[in-house]
């Protein structure tokens, strides 16, 4: 179980860190020209940065806490954050009619409670 969850996690990081690198340092108008991101016409520009950060920090925070052994605690909140990133995701989307884009959200929200579940408990980093 502990090697399905950091696989699962280190698939997540690298979606979570590739997509909001790509918010924080593409100008808000061509993410809005790219496949599916019709979205970013509903937020102004420094929200869209926001989102970036948080989705580069939830990254982070999934991976680095166990990774180093500090506060391991830190991982199952990372991903109950990115949970709740994706409920608003799935929000956004469903208001602008984007069913295939809240497909993709609910995986990430499924993939992310996974992941929290998982790693919530006492011997959540043992084999």
């Amino acid at each position: 179980m502990n090697l399905t969850l950091w696989i699962v996690t280190g698939l997540l990081a690298v979606a979570f860190l590739a997509g909001g690198v790509i918010k924080l340092i593409r100008p808000r108008e061509k993410l809005a020209a790219a496949p599916g991101g019709g979205w970013v016409e509903d937020f102004g520009a420094g929200a869209v940065k926001a989102i970036g950060a948080v989705e580069v920090l939830g990254a982070a925070g999934l991976v680095l806490p166990a990774a180093l052994g500090i506060a391991p605690v830190l991982v199952p909140l990372a991903a109950v954050g990115l949970v709740l990133l994706m409920v608003g995701a799935m929000i956004t989307h469903l208001r602008r009619h984007e069913a295939t884009a809240i497909v993709v959200n609910l995986v990430y929200l499924a993939l992310a409670g996974f992941v929290a579940w998982g790693r919530f408990g006492p011997e959540s980093f043992t084999g």
